[in-house]
């Protein structure tokens, strides 16, 4: 056992300094997603026991986001790279005092501390999702995925039942209040620390300097019909479970405990599927993500009790990983592929890759609020969920097609630079 170990460590080794930099720096930040994810929507529920707000809020961080796509471009000209990716860190600290020194949760306030989010969120996944592209090539991303997937699956494990816990512990409202205070606090200062992390790495900027363009190959919009898919789900799934666990379940201890379930199996399972799995196991690691969320989803509707919200809690813990370990590598080989093809900078496709996500986004959240509001709370918890579940396995498809039209374009393991064979084979297919 203990020489396994041995080899793991020494494969991490074996990969650049940026690699390993960039691993560590998402490593630490992930400290503080499942606060940001859970525990914030936690709080409005807490102060206003209405899911509504809770998804505004969700609206306010995607709308924040690729509105700081677009100045991140512009930000990129002027400013280092890994300085973005910092301050996108610490703003998400920020979001949270915003939302601690509200003395009653309305919207604008909401509102306010929503859209700081998501422009923490824009810089911070922006500059990642290019530094991801610019440290890793198609041979070593699920690997890469996988052990960002295998960290962040863990520490799902261990803060938000720390967290819950610590809550849970105050005796009073003000008491609790001063706990989610002193959480923040903490969180301000793990962005700091993973800041300081990334400036060890040795990223560049994008050389290319324009990333607005309105017109793309083929292969392109067919991703972009792949993350409409998946933003359908991100419109309101993240606060999800803590709107089901507080309405269900009861308390933020509650919520930590049934976020645990099953997580260290499940991150075990995704480290060895990233480690060992090749670019052609993508859509079956993506086809289990979605059938597990779209059965759990559909249980959680059909039961709508305290053990659908259980069983739907465990699924998506084993689910979300899976889709995000074959999405995101499926996002940058497209990226590598079409880029070459046109002659533009990486960062052009991932600026416009957020439009397919917020269109998504606002689908997905637009279909909730409707529910909420044509038929009933309850109602909308109880079925949006599966009915966004079931659209999302059109994502199968889609994804099979594009692996496959990229794969006649470049395929795996070719890596020809020639932008005129790649051009011909694509004009070809067209």
């Amino acid at each position: 056992m203990l020489k396994k170990l041995v080899r793991e460590v020494d494969h991490f080794k074996s990969q650049s300094h940026n690699f390993r930099i960039l691993v560590l720096t998402n490593l630490v930040y992930a400290l503080v997603l499942p606060v940001i994810d859970i525990f914030v929507a936690a709080y409005i529920m807490r102060n206003s026991n209405d899911t509504s707000k809770v998804v505004i809020y969700q609206l306010a961080i995607y709308t924040g986001i690729p509105v700081t796509f677009l100045i991140n471009g512009f930000l990129l000209k002027h400013i280092n790279i890994k300085t973005l990716y910092s301050v996108g860190m610490m703003l998400s600290g920020v979001s949270m005092i915003i939302m601690m020194s509200l003395k009653t949760l309305d919207l604008a306030g909401i509102g306010v501390a929503g859209i700081t989010m998501g422009l923490s969120f824009g810089l911070y996944w922006s500059n990642r999702d290019y530094l991801a592209i610019f440290t890793t090539n198609d041979d070593n991303r699920n690997y890469y995925y996988g052990l960002e997937t295998f960290f962040y699956t863990i520490i799902a494990i261990i803060i938000p039942a720390a967290i819950g816990w610590f809550i849970q512990s105050k005796p009073g409202p003000a008491e609790k209040h001063d706990a989610y205070v002193v959480i923040t606090i903490i969180v301000f200062i793990i962005t700091m620390a993973a800041s300081a992390v990334c400036f060890r790495g040795k990223f560049v900027n994008p050389v290319q300097k324009k990333y607005i363009f309105f017109k793309f190959h083929p292969l392109w919009y067919k991703l972009l019909s792949l993350a409409m898919l998946k933003g359908l789900a991100q419109g309101f799934l993240v606060t999800a479970p803590a709107m089901l666990i507080f309405k269900i379940l009861g308390e933020e201890g509650a919520l930590g405990n049934a976020q645990s379930i099953g997580a260290v199996l499940a991150a075990i399972i995704i480290y060895f599927i990233g480690r060992f799995s090749k670019p052609s196991d993508r859509v079956k690691t993506f086809s289990v993500g979605l059938i597990l969320f779209a059965v759990g989803a559909c249980v959680n509707g059909f039961m709508f009790n305290q053990t659908g919200v259980v069983i739907f809690l465990l699924l998506l813990l084993i689910a979300k990983p899976l889709m995000d370990l074959a999405y995101f590598p499926i996002q940058l080989r497209v990226i590598d592929i079409v880029s070459r093809i046109e002659k533009r900078g990486e960062f052009a496709y991932i600026l416009n890759h957020e439009a397919g996500l917020y269109a998504g986004r606002l689908l997905g959240a637009g279909t909730f609020l409707a529910l909420y509001y044509t038929v009933s709370e309850d109602f909308a918890l109880r079925y949006a969920i599966a009915i966004i579940a079931i659209l999302q396995l059109l994502s199968i498809f889609v994804s099979k097609n594009i692996i496959a039209q990229g794969n006649k374009i470049l395929p795996e393991k070719e890596d020809t630079e020639d932008p005129k064979v790649l051009e011909e084979t694509a004009t070809n297919l067209v």
